[in-house]
């Protein structure tokens, strides 16, 4: 095991891994930004130290800064978190020529599943389904409009090294495909630094499925049930839970079998998960394997007991696994609310500030991942989340019930969150009844503007 760690990242995720390397006896080693001198996970690292300014990509994106702090606390290991390094390649090499563990996969298997396009012709090879398209990059708007006339409209341009919706566009005839496909390439060239994009069919109304898969370095690859995103706002997760409500024994097993193949084919190692959409005749297709840890893992962890970060570091440190696939059990169901310092009546505006008045959520059931205190100061310069609030219950009517209670407990002042739009999820009835699409936000949306109408 190792004796102490780096942790490439800052927020509640840097926290979340400080938690879990001090019950594993690791000391820590957290870098930070001139704008997060103040933060908790600088406060509760054992060492920390300042790798640059602001912005990200002086700082949490500074490669040689980040490894000379590795290099100046000796550390053995650096773990990425989610975001930032966490899926480059070329930052788990340098980690590797410099003799110190990257906690994730391997570099080939992070390029390899970080360019969509290949790892979408890499999984149909293994037998997994794919949404119908292009199995190469549309290079023009020749290519594009031949794609779309042999799979119909409506199709959707996906950015070939893309997430989060980036050069990401949805299409429904010729005259939108071609002004679109201009638009997500030049977007794909400034977010990723790669203008290839790929097209594919439009499943209308899918869901959002996700299995978490974890691989030790001997070939045991496990999964641990589904994860149902289908809550997000362009492209952007809002609330995660599991086990998915429309998912039912028999359709867990055929795509968690499906999810393990898919690891197997690229010889996967560390956490990862595989995402699909399932349409509304439960029939599923291969979406893309992020190869790093989610920010929903806690859902898992609530409904598997299984510690999700402690297992990467183990696996890292060449441990095997000790976890049997038929040990593994879902338990009750568990929810997962983003809150993110965003102003959700303003078009969801960021809404970055100091925070003044703070109240946590408790009692049983109630997990919270955050960094934030009286006092903090939300920065304009990164991701607007500020904290997770995860509940459990023996059943989903019952985790909807503690989350419920716990948001209404959640206060943040006078920053504007979007706790007040996830109370409005709470009460709604297909939300209730379980019947959510990846177009449910739009639609609630859209709801609230006729009712003000």
């Amino acid at each position: 095991m190792f004796s102490k760690i780096l942790i490439a990242n800052r927020g509640e995720i840097a926290l979340r891994i400080i938690r879990a390397c001090r019950e594993l006896g690791i000391r820590t080693v957290a870098v930070y930004s001139e704008a997060d001198r103040s933060s908790l996970h600088v406060r509760f690292a054992d060492e920390a130290i300042c790798i640059g300014g602001a912005a990200s990509s002086g700082s949490y994106l500074n490669i040689p800064a980040i490894i000379s702090a590795a290099e100046i606390t000796d550390v053995e290991a650096i773990h990425p978190g989610y975001g930032f390094l966490a899926e480059n390649p070329h930052f788990a090499e340098i980690c590797e020529s410099c003799r110190i563990t990257f906690i994730g996969p391997t570099p080939e298997n992070i390029r390899l599943m970080g360019d969509k396009m290949a790892a979408r012709i890499t999984m149909q090879k293994a037998g997994l389904p794919i949404v119908p398209g292009t199995t190469s990059v549309a290079k023009n708007k020749e290519d594009a409009l031949k794609t779309a006339k042999a799979i119909g409209y409506p199709v959707i341009i996906k950015a070939a090294a893309g997430g989060g919706g980036k050069g990401m566009r949805i299409c429904h005839n010729d005259l939108t495909l071609i002004s679109s496909l201009m638009t997500a390439q030049s977007e794909a060239e400034v977010s990723f630094g790669n203008p290839n994009c790929y097209i594919e069919k439009y499943i209308e109304k899918p869901r959002h499925i996700e299995i978490q898969v974890l691989g030790d370095r001997y070939g045991h690859l496990l999964q641990l049930g589904e994860r149902d995103c289908s809550i997000q706002r362009r492209h952007q997760k809002l609330l995660e839970e599991s086990p998915s409500p429309a998912v039912e024994t028999k359709l867990r097993k055929r795509i968690g079998d499906m999810a393990l193949r898919g690891a197997k084919t690229v010889g996967h190692v560390n956490a990862g998960t595989i995402e699909f959409l399932l349409d509304s005749n439960n029939n599923f297709y291969f979406m893309e394997m992020n190869t790093r840890i989610q920010v929903e893992h806690p859902v898992t962890e609530m409904v598997t007991g299984i510690d999700m970060i402690k297992e990467q570091i183990r696996i890292a440190s060449g441990e095997k696994l000790k976890i049997q696939q038929e040990n593994i059990q879902i338990k009750g169901s568990s929810i997962e609310c983003r809150i993110n310092a965003e102003d959700y009546e303003n078009n969801f505006m960021p809404n970055p500030g100091r925070i003044e008045t703070l109240n946590f959520p408790g009692g049983p059931g109630v997990r919270l991942d955050t960094h934030i205190y009286p006092g903090y100061e939300i920065s304009p310069y990164y991701d607007s989340l500020v904290a997770k609030l995860i509940t459990w219950g023996r059943n989903r009517q019952e985790a909807i019930a503690v989350m419920k209670r716990a948001l209404s407990e959640f206060y943040i002042a006078p920053v504007k969150t979007t706790i007040p739009f996830h109370l409005r999820i709470m009460d709604n009835n297909l939300f209730l009844r379980g019947e959510v699409s990846t177009h449910f936000v739009q639609e609630l949306l859209k709801g609230e503007e006729k009712e003000e109408a």
